[in-house]
């Protein structure tokens, strides 16, 4: 176990709350396999009914992933590590959407990358004014994993589609209309929320019902339609060139924010949610995922985007393949091909 996660049971309800605020809760391995056997226990357990999910201090919810480690993976150990982190991080990932008992995620404030994969299987997703959750993945040479194809591909529109691309943050009230978050809670009636639920673990649905308010209105509605419009293909050519064709201020935002995305992953990121959007189980999702994983970890972009963005805070990255128009279909291919049956990624036993 970890000192990074903190594990409890009140009464009838596990409670398991992310405790490492320096890095704004972002996973580590240990975190994953610290809560992955809470679940698994209380799977067992009849006396558990449910189970709270949140994050101890500081300005969580949950920033993502170690990425620190993967990029130290890319470079040293030629993935090895990076692959055993993003296959039990995806186990994880499954044994949340398949878990047989309610689990609430109150994610108040930051959510993204590995955050989005622990919050979204949960049958609750509480949002508050403090949230803001994103996928920003494409900026460092990744993609939305962690079940983010499965998950965004099946918002609204072009919803997911403009978010896996672009990044885009949404708040509290932003993710309650895109149907990300199930409720909308202030910050301050959170602590009475779960004590409440620990209270009373068989009524969670009236007690968010209860303490829910209307959220502001969200600002992304406004911009539904051109993201509709604009990202409605599949073809990431498609989409940069309709978006050049309009001389909307929104546009040009757009325009200029997909130019500093690694191609190759913008182009990966279409494919895997158009892919994701066929798909009828969620583990078949996370094993092609894990496909990916394994392939873009050593693939020149993510090093370099994690130097860039997080490690030299230069934001300079230099991708390879430079344009969308090198990305050939034959690469495409390779990152989403099947692995050796001893290499694929499985779900927990």
């Amino acid at each position: 176990m970890t000192d990074e996660v903190n594990i409890h049971t009140h009464g009838c309800t596990g409670h398991i709350s992310l405790n490492r605020p320096k890095a704004l809760h972002a996973l580590t391995l240990d975190m994953c396999h610290a809560m992955s056997a809470a679940l698994s226990g209380w799977a067992d357990e009849d006396e558990i009914e449910a189970v709270i999910l949140d994050h101890a201090e500081g300005r969580g919810f949950c920033a993502g992933g170690d990425i620190n480690l993967l990029r130290h993976s890319a470079l040293n150990d030629g993935g090895k590590s990076g692959r055993e982190f993003f296959h039990d991080e995806y186990q994880l990932n499954h044994q949340m959407m398949t878990y047989e008992k309610p689990i609430v995620a109150f994610m108040d404030g930051i959510t993204m990358g590995g955050g989005v994969g622990i919050a979204l299987p949960c049958k609750y997703r509480v949002a508050t004014e403090n949230t803001r959750f994103a996928m920003p993945e494409t900026g460092i040479g990744l993609f939305p994993d962690v079940g983010g194809g499965w998950h965004l591909s099946r918002l609204g529109g072009r919803l997911g589609q403009f978010l896996a691309l672009t990044g885009a943050r949404l708040d509290g009230a932003e993710c309650h209309f895109a149907g990300i978050a199930t409720h909308y809670i202030p910050a301050e009636k959170l602590a009475e929320a779960k004590a409440r639920i620990t209270e009373h673990p068989g009524r969670i649905a009236g007690i968010l019902s209860e303490l829910s308010v209307t959220p502001p209105e969200p600002r992304i509605e406004a911009n539904c339609e051109r993201i509709n419009r604009h990202f409605a293909s599949n073809r990431y050519e498609d989409i940069l060139a309709s978006l050049e064709a309009d001389d909307s201020d929104w546009a040009a935002k757009e325009l200029a924010t997909l130019r500093t995305k690694s191609p190759q992953t913008c182009k990966v990121a279409l494919r895997q949610l158009a892919e994701s959007e066929k798909l009828s189980s969620f583990a078949d999702n996370m094993r092609m995922e894990y496909r990916i994983a394994s392939r873009v970890l050593t693939r020149p972009d993510f090093a370099e985007g994690v130097r860039a963005v997080i490690v030299d805070k230069t934001n300079d990255p230099h991708w390879d393949p430079a344009t969308p128009e090198g990305v050939s279909e034959d690469l495409l291919e390779s990152i989403f091909a099947p692995l050796p049956a001893n290499e694929e990624w499985k779900p927990l036993r």
